[in-house]
């Protein structure tokens, strides 16, 4: 297929234009910028290692004048939209209603650009802290007012798809880590061993589900690839379901040997609970059938750390 891709320079995003234009798709990949001109060394080097694997068109963002240029110039197949406004994510006072507005830009617009050139599908991410959205405790609430923006693009976005005629998939992240990842939770214990320290894990009583970055992407493109023709269909890819403690002691378990580190951890006893205790995912990737190999990606895992270690 021909596929038109955003938010390609995002940790996930630039894995999965990997798996896509591995599977044999012809992917066109658009960054708001050039690779050097982001701000963040991760997003500059994702940005960077896509050279090759993708025609990339920089300086436009989602529904805006070049954008639907750039859908009237070919015919695409797929429209993956990846892409969301994540500024200040975490924070409590994140505008919902601007990062809406920025995910769906002339959406109309776009899709009937999408239509006149063949193409009859779109692709939307998703992230598990949507409200009503995996499985879990407290009504599956939205975690925060990012997490609301993102189901109420999906939301959008099933009623213009529906407009249209045209398919949508909707793929629903969790917690994914691995090389060229943020510098969250996995960066924070990477860090600590490499320094000789011990790192905390201040929430282990959370039940959530983290997956290898490699896994999430394979899944992704096999989704993308058998996306029908017509109608809504959903994937909740899951990883490890398990506490956050149970979670971090695997990470350790798996690094000692190929850091060759005594990767010491400490659980602290978790008395507070703002967010809701589980939250996770529902579907089991067939891993062997995707082609995905658990312990070459914690080698890759290892490496990717010991390699900015080095550096």
């Amino acid at each position: 297929m021909k596929i038109l891709f955003t938010g390609a320079s995002s940790f996930t995003g630039s894995w999965f234009v990997r798996e896509l234009a591995a599977a044999g798709h012809e992917v066109t990949a658009t960054l708001r910028q050039s690779a050097e001109a982001y701000p963040d060394d991760a997003r500059r080097k994702r940005a960077a290692s896509l050279a090759g694997k993708c025609r990339l068109v920089h300086g436009l963002s989602f529904g805006d004048e070049r954008f639907l240029e750039l859908l009237g110039q070919g015919r695409f197949d797929l429209l993956a939209h990846h892409a969301a406004d994540v500024t200040n994510y975490r924070s409590p006072d994140f505008d919902t209603v601007a990062a809406l507005a920025n995910n769906t830009r002339s959406l109309a617009a776009v899709l009937a650009q999408l239509g006149k050139g063949g193409g009859t599908r779109v692709l939307l991410t998703g992230s598990v802290f949507e409200g009503g959205e995996g499985a879990g405790s407290q009504g599956l609430p939205d975690f925060s007012p990012y997490g609301l923006s993102k189901a109420l693009t999906a939301q959008v976005f099933r009623y213009h798809c529906a407009r249209a005629g045209h398919a949508l998939g909707k793929f629903v992240i969790p917690n994914p880590f691995g090389p060229f990842e943020e510098p969250r939770y996995t960066a924070h214990l990477m860090k600590n061993w490499f320094a000789g320290t011990t790192p905390t894990c201040s929430s282990p009583s959370y039940v959530r589900d983290n997956i290898h970055v490699q896994l999430l992407a394979k899944e992704y493109a096999r989704f993308a690839s058998e996306l029908p023709a017509a109608g809504f269909v959903r994937r909740n890819p899951s990883g490890y379901v398990e506490s956050q403690g149970a979670f971090t002691l695997r990470v350790a378990e798996a690094m000692r040997p190929r850091l060759g580190l005594p990767c010491p951890v400490q659980l602290a006893q978790q008395t507070e609970f703002p967010e809701p205790r589980v939250r996770i995912n529902t579907d089991v990737p067939d891993a062997a059938a995707l082609g995905f190999d658990e312990s070459r990606a914690w080698d890759e895992f290892a490496e990717y750390y010991s390699s900015l270690q080095r550096a």
